[in-house]
């Protein structure tokens, strides 16, 4: 067995980075938190492998990369189904794989779920900024720290121990779709719009446009009658914040979102349906649903 397992990369699909859980403590330096955008299916790639939570995954969003090995490891895929291949032949997600020098791992387009996460027994050899593996997508022309995947990257994965092949609980899997109604609590501004404005936004379905990435969804559709009443003193927002724009169109801020911002926050999604934004891609429908923390 070789102490290390170096995966290249033959092609990096639409964009692919190395995450982990993100940044703490920076976001007053106005550093996002970042991480994976689904953080349960990173983590449960680690667990697939015995790996510490901590451990960076790569995160591939809508089409995915191909890859190939040197050096003998073990892998595991969960998130979106991108029509995982190994020499060609589909191979499942959510178990263990063991993986030999030469092997070519491949993926294809999701056609549910928008990112797919691959992780690798073993700890990374890769460089951190700031203590975190995590590309941030709106800082990638800084010097210095962590950039998305392009071809002919190497990297490298050192190999403590191998571990009997393991399955996640069938019953466990995400099962995703492009209807999606996400949980919500009220916002700092919620009582700043109008009881109209409240209903329009509970009661519309929106769609996830195409102008959205790791900074935010933006989505199609607008409050009932909205009119900016007056300028926002830019105020903190976290992953998860809901906006609404001067035209009355939402933002959900995801991962790597700017620390502050001027648009009015009319709710804030919850904590356990964060992965399942990570999960929406263009075209997708949104409903949001008021809930109580005491609820949660």
């Amino acid at each position: 067995m070789s102490d290390s397992l170096k995966i290249r990369v033959q092609s990096p699909g639409m964009f692919t980075s190395l995450q982990d859980l993100g940044r703490n403590g920076n976001q007053d330096s106005g550093v996002p938190f970042g991480g994976a955008m689904d953080k349960e299916s990173h983590k449960i790639a680690n667990e697939l492998l015995d790996n510490q939570r901590s451990e960076p995954t790569i995160e591939m969003t809508y089409l995915g990369a191909t890859f190939e090995f040197e050096g003998e490891g073990q892998i595991a895929i969960t998130g979106a189904d991108m029509g995982a291949k190994l020499n060609n032949n589909p191979v499942a997600m959510y178990k263990t794989i063991d993986v030999q020098n030469g092997d070519v791992l491949s993926f294809g387009q999701a056609q549910l779920g928008c990112r797919t996460y691959l992780g690798v027994k073993g700890e990374w050899q890769a460089p951190k900024w700031l203590d975190s593996f995590s590309v941030v997508s709106n800082l990638t022309d800084l010097d210095g720290i962590p950039k998305p995947l392009k071809k002919d990257d190497e990297l490298e994965v050192k190999i403590l121990s191998f571990i009997p092949n393991r399955k996640y609980p069938i019953g466990s899997i995400p099962v995703y779709s492009s209807c999606h109604i996400i949980r919500v609590i009220t916002g700092p501004e919620f009582e700043r719009f109008s009881i109209e404005q409240m209903q329009s936004f509970f009661q519309k379905v929106f769609t996830v446009s195409p102008d959205s990435n790791r900074m935010g969804y933006r989505l199609e559709g607008e409050l009932k009658d909205y009119v900016t009443k007056r300028e926002e003193i830019s105020s903190g927002i976290v992953e998860g914040t809901i906006q609404i724009t001067k035209s009355g169109k939402p933002i959900i801020l995801t991962a790597d979102a700017q620390t502050t911002g001027g648009y009015p926050r009319i709710a804030n999604v919850v904590r356990d349906d964060l992965s399942r934004v990570g999960q929406m891609k263009a075209g997708d429908e949104v409903k949001f649903m008021l809930v109580n923390l005491s609820e949660l």
